[in-house]
């Protein structure tokens, strides 16, 4: 049985949880992360926790060596940035992130300040590859 996580899926719709967003910017970008991820996973929005659209779930064993279940691919709309959680290594991945334009990145995090300041097309792209691998190494 996976181990319980403070962040698990939530009932709240995340079309509710976006239309909420006081910035402005920060919900249109989140509103075309909504619509790009549905595409590129074919999965539904849920909620994770109270500010995270995660798509489809996997499980892995997590650094207490328990199994624990998380999004395949998300994302937050922050109060100072947007995030995006992809996978943290694939081959084609640094490639993409030299190309894509302003932002900084985390172990598996991609910060964004407004998607006006990327190339959309290779974060689509970054996100296509990310659930690739993802997908390929956690079958379901």
């Amino acid at each position: 049985m996976p181990t319980e996580l403070k962040t698990q899926p939530t009932d709240v719709p995340p079309a509710e949880f976006i239309a909420g967003v006081e910035n402005a910017i920060r919900r249109a970008d989140a509103e075309t992360a909504l619509a790009m991820l549905s595409e590129i996973t074919g999965e539904p929005p849920v909620m994770w926790g109270p500010s995270i659209v995660g798509f489809g779930a996997y499980t892995y064993v997590n650094t207490t060596k328990k199994p624990a279940t998380w999004p395949i691919i998300g994302f937050s709309p922050r109060k100072a940035e947007m995030v995006l959680y992809l996978m943290p290594e694939f081959p084609e991945k640094q490639d993409l992130l030299a190309r894509l334009g302003k932002h900084r990145v985390g172990v598996s995090c991609l910060y964004i300040k407004k998607f006006a300041d990327v190339d959309l097309a290779v974060l689509r792209e970054l996100c296509v590859r990310s659930v690739v691998v993802m997908r390929a190494r956690y079958p379901t």
